[in-house]
C-alpha cells in the first residue's frame, strides 16, 4: 500500500509548552490507524497540526505526496483530507441537511455527485435522513457525533481525522459510531482515529502508535500492542 500520510519530526508548541516534540508516523491507503495515549499526550494537537488548525514549530506533514505543513485548512481539505473535531461542533442553529451541506461547500463536482454523497450518506446513517429537517442543536450527543461525521464525509475526503468520536457517549452508541467507522473505512476511506476508549480504537485498527508527553513512546500492529504487557497496563486496565 502506497503512503497517504507522512508526518516527520513534527514540533509543536502552545507559547512556552512544548506539546509535540519531534513525532514521526505513517498512514497507508486504506488502513485504520490510531493514535492512543493518556490526556495531554498529545493526540488532538497532532490532529490540529495536521489539519492547519494549529500550527507547527518544524517538521513536514506530507499528504498524497504534497507537503501540506504550511498549507491553509480549507486547501487542505480539497486535498481530501476532512477532520471531524472533538465534541462534535455542529452548527446548533441549522437543520441536519444545512450542516450536510456545509461540508460539501468547498466540491465543485456536480449536483448529481453530490446528490449520491447524501445519499450515501444516509444509507450509513439512517437516523440523520429521519431528523433531516430538525435543528442541530436539539439532537442527542450521540446523533450529532454521527452528524459530524455525516459533514465531514460530504466533502468527499480520501482520509478522515476522527478526534474522540466516542465521547460522551453511552456503551450502545459506542459501537454504533465504531460500525460506521468500519463502514467508512471500507468504502475506500483512510482513518486516522484519536480515541480514549483504546481497547475500541485498537480493535478496528491496523496499526497503532502509543504517545506519551509529545512522543512516540511505541507503534506496532494494533493486535500486538492490545496484547503488550506496558499497553494493557496502562490503556486496557488489565
Amino acid at each position: 500500500m502506497a503512503k497517504m500520510l507522512e508526518v516527520r519530526d513534527l514540533h509543536v508548541s502552545y507559547g512556552a509548552i512544548k506539546a509535540i516534540k519531534g513525532i514521526s508516523f505513517d498512514v497507508e491507503e486504506g488502513e485504520i490507524v490510531t493514535l492512543i495515549g493518556a490526556n495531554g499526550a498529545g493526540k488532538t494537537t497532532t490532529l490540529h497540526a495536521i489539519s492547519a488548525l494549529q500550527k507547527s514549530d518544524a517538521g513536514s506533514i506530507t499528504f498524497c505526496g504534497k507537503d501540506i505543513t504550511h498549507m491553509e485548512a480549507h486547501k487542505i481539505i480539497k486535498l481530501g483530507l476532512a477532520q471531524v473535531p472533538e465534541g462534535r461542533r455542529v452548527f446548533a442553529g441549522l437543520t441536519v441537511q444545512q450542516n450536510l451541506e456545509m461540508g460539501a461547500y468547498t466540491r465543485v463536482d456536480s449536483a448529481a455527485e453530490i446528490q449520491k454523497d447524501y445519499d450515501k450518506v444516509f444509507e450509513w446513517l439512517p437516523r440523520l435522513k429521519e431528523r433531516r429537517r430538525q435543528q442541530a442543536g436539539t439532537l442527542s450527543g450521540g446523533e450529532q457525533q454521527m452528524l459530524a461525521i455525516g459533514r465531514a464525509l460530504m466533502s468527499k475526503p480520501r482520509m478522515l481525522l476522527l478526534d474522540e468520536p466516542s465521547m460522551g457517549l453511552s456503551p450502545l452508541l459506542v459501537k454504533e459510531i465504531f460500525r460506521i467507522i468500519r463502514e467508512v473505512n471500507k468504502s475506500g476511506v483512510t482513518v486516522l482515529l484519536v480515541e480514549q476508549n483504546a481497547k475500541m480504537a485498537l480493535d478496528i485498527a491496523n496499526r497503532a502508535y502509543v504517545l506519551e508527553t509529545g512522543l512516540v513512546k511505541m507503534e506496532g500492529n494494533a493486535d500486538d500492542l492490545a496484547n503488550n504487557i506496558e499497553v494493557r497496563k496502562a490503556y486496557l486496565g488489565c
